[in-house]
């Protein structure tokens, strides 16, 4: 059986998928914390966000609306709004 949410069992495997995502598709090479501001640390421009929300929608099979996205500023935001869309699931997911 397939997991509809894959990798969204705890902070730090969350943490580490976005790391390595970062990694794979913005060439960041640094640690990935949860206070770390994403924009700024990012540098984060119109299309590397996208990039990233896209990226990070096809790892954990969700769908990232802009309700639930604008209030992202820190990776510790973006752990939590992945396991509040893998726990209620509804219309966001995938």
């Amino acid at each position: 059986m397939t997991e509809r949410h894959p990798g969204v069992n705890d902070d730090a495997a969350i943490l580490a998928a976005i790391a390595d995502v970062a990694r794979e598709h913005l060439g960041w090479t640094g640690p990935v914390r949860r206070e770390m501001r994403l924009v700024e640390t990012l540098a984060l421009d119109s299309i590397r966000q996208l990039t990233l929300v896209i990226e990070i929608e096809n790892r954990f099979r969700v769908r990232l609306d802009d309700e639930g996205s604008e209030a992202v500023e820190t990776a510790g935001d973006l752990v939590d709004l992945l396991r509040r869309k893998a726990a209620g699931g509804g219309s966001d997911a995938r």
